[in-house]
């Protein structure tokens, strides 16, 4: 994906959109804040049925804005678990608490938009060298602070997912 000046129109195609993951959970990395000037970040995550998405963590910096294309979906926010369907939205402030999930028995498509933009894609990248094994979980602990995604735990999310 090459930079963007700041003053130009941003078009992503769907067939050039980095694709990480498969089945249960697939992400498609649309834009990150070089690519829109530090405007926003995008991807579209894609859960199969009962899938967890997101673990419970929280951003410093951004605010997050969830909207499910399709199917249904848990998220956290805070200390509540929300069930949000197709064409509702969520918005995450930051310091929230938050995570994502397909509904049990359910799939679900969402478009996920953080501000301000920032190189956080680069997270997604390094979780999906986690699964494959070229990464280590010590590597993800100690991005926390690079990627402004800050874990922690959520035993009313466990609850929730159990």
């Amino acid at each position: 994906m090459s930079l963007i000046p700041v003053d130009d129109t941003v078009v992503i195609r769907a067939a050039d959109a980095e694709i990480l993951g498969g089945s249960p959970h697939t992400l498609r990395l649309l834009a990150d804040g070089g690519a829109t000037a530090g405007a926003l970040s995008a991807l579209r995550v894609t859960l199969e049925d009962g899938a967890d998405g997101a673990v419970p963590h929280h951003h410093t910096g951004a605010t997050e804005l969830l909207y499910v294309l399709g199917g249904t979906a848990h998220l956290l926010s805070g200390d509540d678990v929300l069930t949000a369907r197709e064409g509702d939205l969520v918005i995450v402030p930051p310091y929230t608490p938050h995570a994502i999930a397909a509904a049990f028995g359910h799939d679900a498509d969402l478009l996920v938009v953080s501000t301000p933009g920032t190189a956080g894609l680069g997270y997604f990248r390094l979780l999906d060298r986690l699964r494959d094994g070229l990464a280590t979980i010590e590597e993800l602990i100690d991005s926390q602070e690079r990627f402004d995604t800050h874990f922690l735990d959520s035993p009313i999310w466990r609850v929730a997912r159990a």
